[in-house]
């Protein structure tokens, strides 16, 4: 157990397998790094394609008992953890912190969310229904039930540590598969510590299992090897997803998909600017711009571009940056090192385009992975930052002049995950909201995400959903009972 990282939080360093937690089984152990200063504050179990076969051999031995499973017992225990979770917010924040660097404010808002997908798959949970209705002959009835998918491997990204572990443990649990839960290795200690908070509620040995590892392709390609598992759910970057596809597809297994974006940020002359700046700073500043719901590109018509773009970098230069231990810093570090060499050369490459910086621009030096909130106004096409993620704190702002032409820039990606739309007439957004290529848009809003709402995208962005009645039904297969009476 590691004690002295959070006042009052125990958080496991080892592995969590059938409801014990045990070293690799070579032994070895990789460190984690607080994004704020560089240091180690951990040293993790590193696990093996050894532990990966334990993990499918715990998680094969409880899927029984758990699909049996009155439903009403599996949100009672869903219930708990919410509780639990809700009860230790401040101490889950305070890790996820240190181990992701996220500003404290973040982190807290993330535990919360995080918290409600338990809440609401306890409530989802007696709700998998099915369907009695007759032949069109009338020969015989139709009937269609809903059965847990079996065994689950969850692979999750470090930019949300909690949220991403809770959005795949919860429906899974809803529906009475088992897991496998593969933590990013940047912060395995959230994952560890929602392990230990559901073993406190009541989850039957085995029916989570974490394991974190920095051998993730050959974990990873051993437990979807293994036929005894059936589904697949990854979080994370576009190229991970289709080599991960690959492997799945050798067994037929079924996967989900939430994979990168590109979101444009559409800003017409006739919205109300005050609202598009409030949006603008969550949809673009939400866990420091590191997240795949992120604004990256920012299309101003020509009516409002100036005036959207000066007081667009006036809110951003007002920011205050530094680790999120000091709670009145409201933008905390990236990740690593390469989080911060590629926000700048993206930036670097657009600025020798001919784009303008309107504040920030550089990192910033003295210790961690820190990089100014940054504008760029003027930013011309072709620029990388227009084409790439950039998953820091960058808005590059494009000025534009028609209502064809916003939505033909907006959809000019592979990506298709969400879209922001401000306007001030409701026929406009609702007409462009339909003709965006995303699985999601917000619509004079700059916050999309919801516990209760189907989450994902479409393009280069994922396959399926999470959230929502869909998320639960992702890990459930339809069988068809063909029924004479």
């Amino acid at each position: 157990m590691l004690t002295d990282l959070v006042t009052g939080l125990e958080v496991p360093t080892d592995l969590l397998i059938g409801g014990r937690w045990s070293p690799a089984d070579d032994a070895s152990t990789f460190d984690v790094i607080d994004p704020a200063t560089a240091g180690v504050i951990a040293t993790v179990a590193n696990g093996t394609v050894a532990d990966a076969g334990r993990c499918v051999d715990a998680a094969a031995a409880a899927a029984a008992g758990w699909a049996a499973t009155a439903p009403r017992e599996r949100s009672s225990i869903l219930r708990r953890a919410f509780d639990l979770m809700t009860e230790r917010e401040e101490q889950l924040a305070e890790l996820i912190v240190r181990e992701n660097g996220k500003a404290f404010a973040d982190a807290l808002g993330e535990v919360r969310y995080a918290a409600e997908f338990f809440r609401w798959y306890a409530e989802e949970a007696v709700r998998l229904h099915g369907e009695l209705t007759t032949a069109p002959s009338g020969s015989n009835r139709i009937l269609v039930v809903r059965q847990p998918i079996g065994i689950a491997l969850l692979i999750t990204p470090w930019n949300f540590p909690a949220a991403m572990a809770t959005r795949k443990i919860g429906p899974a649990l809803a529906a009475g598969c088992t897991v496998i839960l593969k933590p990013a290795s940047d912060t395995p200690l959230t994952a560890l510590a929602i392990g230990a908070l559901l073993s406190q509620a009541g989850v039957p040995d085995g029916v989570v299992n974490v394991l974190p590892s920095r051998r993730s392709g050959p974990v990873g390609e051993a437990i979807l090897g293994d036929p005894r598992v059936r589904k697949l759910s990854f979080t994370g970057s576009t190229e991970v997803g289709r080599a991960l596809l690959r492997t799945a597809a050798e067994q037929v297994i079924s996967s989900s998909m939430e994979l990168g974006g590109n979101a444009p940020f559409l800003v017409f002359d006739d919205a109300d600017l005050d609202a598009a700046l409030d949006g603008a700073m969550v949809a673009k500043m939400r866990n420091g711009g590191e997240a795949c719901t992120a604004a990256n590109r920012f299309y101003a018509q020509a009516g409002i571009a100036e005036e959207f773009t000066a007081r667009l970098a006036q809110r951003m230069g007002a920011l205050t940056v530094g680790p999120g231990t000091d709670r009145t810093n409201a933008v905390g570090p990236l990740v690593n090192q390469a989080a911060v060499d590629k926000v700048s050369e993206l930036v670097g490459d657009a600025v020798s385009r001919g784009a303008t910086v309107s504040t920030g621009g550089g990192p910033i030096t003295g210790g961690g992975y820190f990089y100014a909130p940054t504008v760029l106004a003027g930013v011309p096409a072709g620029s990388q930052l227009l084409e790439e993620e950039i998953f820091g704190p960058v808005a590059p702002v494009v000025t534009f002049e028609t209502e064809a032409e916003a939505i033909t820039l907006a959809n000019a990606t592979e990506f298709g995950l969400v879209s922001y739309v401000y306007t001030g007439d409701l026929a406009r957004g609702l007409r462009v909201s339909e003709a965006l290529e995303s699985g999601m848009v917000g619509l004079n809003r700059g916050l999309v995400s919801d516990p209760a709402a189907p989450f994902g995208g479409v393009k280069q962005s994922g396959l399926g959903r999470e959230g929502g009645h869909e998320g639960m039904v992702e890990y459930t297969e339809s069988k068809y009972i063909a029924v004479a009476w």
